[in-house]
């Protein structure tokens, strides 16, 4: 164990790190892990591949995801915005590309495919976006004559339009909302609010007017007409699970599920390990949320403050999606569920999110209170 008086980069990063969300991080990889084996091997077999394909794959994503995360949060501020820059400007870039060369798959250009690994740019791109406004906004707040709020808006537009022509609006949708709720943190005059409530109505509006399958997936869920099996299913899954399960390895449903590792990862923990059971994944999810919102109240520097409330909105928005799909409390969307679904790209972009985080809690003098400071020179100078 790393010694208070060592001043080396490891035990400083230890002694100011947020522990609590370390380890809901790491509970959260490990859960995935597990739940790999009981939501993947149907899917391997149904396909022609050998029952842990996917665990395999899954666990050897986990090294990378866990390196990323750790290295993230050991940068400083300043680091995370560099950081950020840079996987943004690669991220945009190869956003563009996937229009012309990407893998096209159920009608939607969003990966790189690279042989054995696929690459999907726009997980990546969330949280540098996310990091790259809370700056703007910060700015904007720190010197009024900086045009922080109308670059930010500009940064939209351009992210925007390029989900909806690959088309992927449920990462539009995320996105969108995550960037409103950054915007009104930041202190958004109620003239903004209303013009883009009109301009999230009318998008809306065109949406399902323009996209024949978000039609069909909005007319499915209110009428419940049309082809439901996966959802229909899902259900069935959660509510045979009842509240305790019917055991590792013993779910049946889960069989019929046609993407049951990916978006539908938490029906098969309801089947198997109950109801219960996906009340406590809930519960993390939801602490990291409170957590960070908590700690992100207490920020003294706004940029920090503004990018950890951005950061874990858009992990607290895009579970509470995935798992709103599984309950079909939402029209179907193919979104994972962070850290517990299949997917090499969502889960060392998670993990960059979540290095993120931890680099911007870390206990710094700049974000003590007056008193802790009182506190840290006082013990200082008794040392010395």
């Amino acid at each position: 164990m790393a010694s208070r008086a060592d001043r080396g980069i490891v035990s400083e990063w230890w002694w100011t790190i947020d522990r609590w969300f370390l380890a809901a991080f790491l509970a959260l990889m490990v859960a995935g892990v597990v739940l790999s084996f009981a939501a993947s091997p149907p899917v391997a077999e149904r396909i022609g591949l050998e029952p842990f394909h996917f665990v395999k794959r899954h666990a050897f994503f986990l090294i990378p995801a866990v390196v990323t995360m750790l290295g993230c949060s050991m940068l400083t501020p300043r680091g995370v915005r560099r950081a950020a820059l840079v996987i943004f400007c690669v991220s945009l870039v190869m956003m563009v590309l996937t229009l012309f060369i990407g893998t096209e798959i159920k009608g939607s250009r969003r990966w790189f495919d690279l042989g054995a690994l696929s690459i999907q740019p726009s997980e990546f791109m969330k949280p540098a976006f996310i990091i790259l406004c809370a700056w703007l906004f910060a700015e904007r707040a720190r010197r009024p004559d900086i045009p922080g709020n109308f670059f930010s808006i500009i940064l939209l537009f351009v992210v925007d339009a390029l989900l909806v022509a690959q088309p992927d609006l449920g990462q539009t949708l995320l996105i969108t909302a995550t960037w409103g709720g950054l915007f009104f943190m930041a202190g958004m005059p109620w003239l903004w609010i209303a013009i883009l409530a009109v301009l999230g109505v009318v998008g809306g509006a065109s949406a399902y007017l323009v996209f024949p399958h978000v039609a069909s997936r909005i007319d499915r869920f209110w009428t419940g007409e049309g082809d439901t099996f996966q959802t229909d299913t899902a259900r069935e899954a959660i509510m045979r699970g009842g509240w305790l399960g019917q055991g590792p390895g013993e779910g049946t449903v889960k069989r019929l599920l046609p993407d049951s590792h990916t978006d539908f990862a938490f029906s098969v923990l309801a089947e198997e390990y109950g109801i219960i059971a996906c009340m406590i994944l809930a519960s993390v999810f939801c602490f990291i949320v409170v957590r960070g919102l908590s700690i992100a109240l207490g920020q003294r520097d706004p940029f920090s403050r503004l990018a950890v409330s951005g950061l874990v909105f858009l992990f607290g928005l895009q579970s509470i999606i995935n798992m709103a799909v599984n309950l079909q409390l939402m029209p179907a969307k193919g979104m994972t569920l962070p850290f517990i679904s299949y997917g090499g790209s969502s889960m060392i972009a998670v993990a960059v999110s979540a290095g993120f985080i931890l680099a911007l809690t870390r206990k710094r003098p700049e974000n003590a209170s007056q008193t802790d400071r009182l506190v840290q020179r006082t013990a200082a100078y008794h040392g010395a």
